[in-house]
């Protein structure tokens, strides 16, 4: 059984950073994303730092500020030099993990980088973990590189697939071919990025990595696919075949 939406975006004001792929045209309130969570059955949930705001995660401090802990948590964005004070204010703050948005080419940060691994190990010390959001092809050369992490690795978007032959698809290729899995874990969430029919991916999933590895993600509210995409399909497509209490628990510290 689902129990918590692990990733939407909250904001209520609209301040895109130069350059920003995408701008929404409306807020996106807490009070929205929390009265979906009560209407669709949902006990707490995941705030990510959505791209157009880059590095200043101001607007989702301000709604952990509003939230129970216990309940709900934080994925922020933030520079590999960050300091190690500012990763104990996130933490402190409800910030479980790092978003790399590493789509439309962005460069892969090595984990055998000197800088990337200081950062890497800064996660680890605060309880954080990294979740990277890559298109599918893409995965196969980077996700070896990060089956040595020290933290645990979400693949975001479900490896935004591109196959509609889940045998064929190159994420799941190298996550199969990847003999230690053991730092990864999977967000199902927004097939409409990839390829919508995505149940057998997830039989495919289901054979490679164990039960409590998943979580889902409403993608709320869908930026860019905000007249193609439903709150309510998407949880029914997953809600009977998983139960995320475990890696909501292992990954966000969600305990209720």
């Amino acid at each position: 059984m689902i129990n918590f939406d692990c990733h939407a975006h909250v904001y209520e004001h609209i301040r895109a950073v130069p350059g920003a792929r995408y701008v929404p045209h409306a807020p996106a309130p807490l009070d929205t994303w929390l009265r979906l969570q009560s209407d669709h059955g949902l006990r707490g949930g995941v705030i990510v730092q959505v791209s157009f705001l880059g590095t200043d995660n101001s607007q989702l401090l301000k709604a952990l500020s509003l939230l129970d802990q216990d309940r709900f948590a934080g994925i922020a964005c933030l520079g590999m030099d960050t300091p190690e004070s500012d990763l104990r204010d996130l933490a402190v703050a409800g910030v479980r993990g790092v978003r790399w948005n590493l789509v439309a080419g962005a460069a892969l940060p090595d984990p055998a980088d000197r800088q990337v691994r200081r950062f890497l190990d800064l996660l680890r010390a605060h309880g954080m973990h990294v979740e990277v959001q890559l298109e599918s092809d893409r995965w196969a050369d980077y996700l070896p590189a990060l089956a040595g992490s020290p933290v645990a690795v979400v693949i975001d978007h479900m490896g935004l697939p591109i196959s509609q032959d889940a045998q064929a698809e190159p994420w799941l290729d190298a996550l199969e071919a990847c003999p230690n899995r053991e730092r990864f874990f999977v967000k199902l969430s927004a097939p409409y990025r990839g390829t919508r029919d995505t149940r057998a991916h997830l039989d495919r999933l289901t054979g490679l990595l164990p039960a409590g590895r998943f979580v889902w993600g409403s993608d709320w509210p869908h930026t860019r696919f905000e007249h193609a995409a439903s709150f309510a399909e998407g949880l029914q497509e997953v809600a009977a075949r998983f139960d995320d209490t475990q890696a909501a628990r292992s990954l966000y510290g969600i305990r209720v």
